[in-house]
């Protein structure tokens, strides 16, 4: 239930003595794991952080192809397909909760870009088309993710896309090598 639809309550939590509503703050941010992590952030952390949280999303992007380089092959076959897509919704979702936590979308773009490049690079073959209905599957997954970061890029200020540019173009040319787009 909102806190908007119980007025009274709203002004009664509002009218508590100081010390109260800072206990019931606390016990009310510990309940919520993002609300913690974003308070943590922008309370506690500065650039430096930020820089450092931007280089441990892309190093934990880079150890989950790395950590599953031996058990996804580059080979057009059901389980590779299937695994891809489970590997790439992680990242996804990686990249998801550090841009929840910063709303910086920059960095956000910088991790998606590399996601992409990274799949692209190393697993190039099960992007092909195929008959296998797990391909078409993982095809359009990264359709749909292709769009929203084409979509994201665009909306960036024109001096950080022209950062990110190059890295993007990579992208694209690959993509539409595959009538991914």
């Amino acid at each position: 239930m909102s806190l908007h639809k119980q007025p009274e309550l709203k002004d009664a939590v509002l009218n508590l003595p100081q010390k109260e509503k800072d206990k019931l703050l606390v016990r009310l941010v510990s309940k919520d794991k993002m609300l913690m992590k974003q308070l943590h952030f922008q309370l506690l952390e500065n650039k430096d952080d930020l820089e450092d949280r931007i280089e441990n999303l892309k190093e934990s992007i880079h150890d989950l192809f790395s950590a599953n380089r031996h058990s996804i092959k580059n080979i057009p076959q059901y389980s590779n397909y299937r695994e891809l897509q489970a590997l790439l919704r992680q990242g996804s979702g990686l990249i998801n909760e550090h841009e929840k936590v910063t709303k910086d979308k920059y960095s956000e773009m910088e991790c998606r870009i590399f996601l992409l490049k990274e799949a692209f690079e190393q697993f190039p073959r099960l992007f092909e088309a195929s008959a296998v209905h797990a391909a078409f599957k993982l095809q359009l997954y990264v359709k749909a993710r292709l769009k929203t970061t084409a979509g994201k890029f665009d909306k960036l200020h024109e001096d950080l896309q022209f950062d990110l540019s190059d890295d993007m173009q990579q992208v694209l040319d690959f993509a539409q090598t595959q009538h991914l787009m």
